[in-house]
């Protein structure tokens, strides 16, 4: 067992040790795809939105629900959680059960609304139809009286035009639903709110500007006081191709839109950040087991942690990690995942030395969001090797790490 398991690559490094980064985990010829973990990076930009953000912070925990990384927010100062599922109500309720959670889903399962007000004492449900705010107002009731403790997120449905993702097909109340569904959940609710998502990735701060003005218009046409105004997320992170303001911007935007809303006096600003949190958290390292031409077939892919990568071509930023330094010019490729499926397939385009071949090792960043949550174990790939490191992510947007401009894209054993 112990031969196998070294075969694999999995009994050189177990998860807690720590390394200075991936050139000496390379050393060590995995054969399996390499977690690596930044809790330093994690814990500086939680750090960075609970200091700079002019309200409160919820972490998004689709984008990453490790109970690792929960425990990091949780040590540099989030205490609240936007959970989407009973599944992950549980998760964080177990992990941190001193941590306030919001079931920000606007369509649930009654058993699900019962189960996390009744067992896990969450008091923040958001909506976008009656029918929903039906649901909440009877699963919450006991012994049919209503609860009288609900905090009510009416989620409006906005543009996600400046977004790289878009978030706007699925969820939101259209304009013409807004004032009676307001009115309606002013009635049943303890602290009323308005949420919305201006979709994955937001490029601009002018995406948030433009959907404060839709807060205001539907605050002023449905009369009622507003508690709460969640901006929810779509705060960016850096990667190729993708270089967005600054995150100061967005946070001005933001609170300027709030301080002219029609509001309670006592009104509160959330923020959602999921993929500005925990993007920097992890990167994975691969390994080239075939080259042809511009094309390198790895050891993890679409049904791994490059699952954005394959699907909707998002661009990771990559390193060659080798001991021979290389002077040959970068080049463009597209990479093939491990397993037997055709779409196992990242077009990327990903810049490393064209001199690139089988055995060398590649560091692909900022899959601490999204990537380590998307793995799956189709055609029997995958690896639980987990790794900390503490040298720097690829990239950063929180101003305390810079990047040498002429760093070459090559790291050195």
């Amino acid at each position: 067992m112990h031969k196998h398991h070294r075969a694999l690559g999995l009994a050189t490094a177990p998860f807690g040790t720590a390394a200075t980064g991936a050139a000496e985990i390379a050393k060590l010829k995995p054969v399996q795809p390499v977690t690596l973990l930044r809790p330093h990076a994690a814990h500086r930009a939680a750090r960075f939105f609970v200091e700079r953000f002019p309200g409160r912070s919820l972490y998004a925990v689709k984008a990453n629900p490790s109970p690792d990384l929960l425990r990091v927010l949780w040590d540099a100062g989030v205490t609240h959680y936007d959970v989407a599922s009973i599944g992950e109500v549980r998760l964080v309720s177990e992990t941190l059960p001193a941590a306030t959670l919001c079931f920000m889903h606007p369509v649930k399962a009654e058993e699900a609304i019962a189960e996390a007000y009744f067992e896990h004492g969450v008091r923040t449900f958001s909506l976008d139809t009656l029918e929903e705010l039906g649901k909440i107002v009877e699963a919450t009731a006991r012994d049919g009286v209503p609860a009288s403790d609900l905090n009510l997120l009416v989620r409006l449905r906005v543009s996600s035009e400046h977004a790289k993702l878009s978030l706007a097909a699925k969820f939101g109340a259209e304009p013409q639903e807004v004032r009676p569904l307001l009115f309606a959940a002013r009635q049943a609710a303890d602290a009323l709110g308005i949420c919305f998502h201006v979709g994955s990735q937001a490029m601009t701060p002018a995406a948030y500007a433009q959907a404060m003005g839709r807060v205001r218009d539907a605050i002023v046409e449905a009369a009622v006081t507003v508690d709460i105004v969640d901006v929810g997320g779509g705060f960016p992170s850096t990667y190729p191709g993708m270089e967005p303001p600054p995150l100061e911007a967005y946070f001005s935007v933001i609170h300027d839109a709030f301080e002219k809303l029609p509001i309670s006096y006592s009104a509160e600003l959330w923020c959602e950040p999921g993929r500005a949190l925990c993007a920097e958290y992890a990167s994975v390292l691969v390994r080239v087991e075939k080259r042809r031409s511009d094309e390198l077939y790895i050891n993890d892919g679409a049904y791994g942690a490059l699952f954005d990568a394959a699907h909707i071509g998002w661009r990771f930023p990559v390193e060659l990690v080798r001991a021979e330094s290389s002077d040959i010019r970068a080049m463009p490729f597209s990479f093939y995942g491990p397993t037997c499926d055709d779409l196992d397939h990242m077009t990327g385009p990903f810049e490393l030395p064209g001199d690139v071949a089988a055995g060398d090792y590649i560091e692909v960043g900022m899959l601490g969001a999204y990537g380590c949550a998307m793995r799956t174990g189709f055609n029997g790939f995958g690896s639980e090797w987990r790794v900390i490191v503490e040298d720097e992510p690829m990239a950063s947007l929180y101003g305390e790490v810079t990047r040498e401009a002429a760093r070459s894209n090559v790291v050195k054993l």
